[in-house]
């Protein structure tokens, strides 16, 4: 039962990690998370190459500790898929994250909502390697039908919470995106 409950959360905690890659009008550093600067030959996260702030609402701006890679950095996000194109000063990089258009709202709480089913498909998956797994034990002798019963029932009411908690989630970001 604990081996599934960390599958679902590692479920839960992915697609977290991938709706804060989606930009809801806001400047969220997270969308760079991915973005990675060929720095002194190696492949380097942003955030290793400089510091990563959010002056304002719609602005990040980025520092990077040494200056001779701005144009690395530039063309990393620029060739990024984030959508946003960079202004770079001399001494630092600045991106500015226009207000989103209701068309383009509407894509990203598709995006979102096909996100939060991909993440209940997890968590359903885990739900029927568990029950299989538990009826390989039944039949192995390990349990009996009762107990069988038993964690098929506390496997389903763990599955709801889980599809509670993705719910929940989905519905918070997707209000985020629509707040004008």
């Amino acid at each position: 039962m604990k081996e599934s409950e960390n599958k679902m959360k590692k479920a839960v905690d992915a697609l977290e990690r991938n709706l804060s890659q989606i930009r809801a009008g806001r400047a969220n550093p997270a969308i760079l998370d991915r973005v990675t600067v060929e720095y002194y030959g190696a492949p380097t996260p942003l955030a290793q190459v400089g510091t990563v702030s959010v002056p304002e609402a719609r602005m990040i701006v980025i520092q990077p500790w040494d200056a001779s890679i701005l144009g690395d950095i530039e063309k990393a996000i620029n060739a990024s898929d984030i959508g946003i194109h960079p202004n770079n000063d001399g001494k630092v990089i600045r991106l500015n994250f226009p207000p989103l258009d209701g068309e383009r709202r509407k894509e990203l709480v598709k995006e979102v909502s096909k996100r939060g089913e991909e993440a209940k498909v997890a968590v359903r998956g885990v739900r029927r390697d568990s029950i299989e797994r538990f009826k390989k034990q039944k039949k192995a002798g390990e349990i009996t039908e009762d107990g069988l019963l038993d964690l098929e029932d506390d496997i389903q009411k763990l599955t709801d919470r889980y599809i509670k908690l993705i719910d929940t989630i989905v519905k918070e970001k997707e209000d985020e995106i629509l707040e004008v």
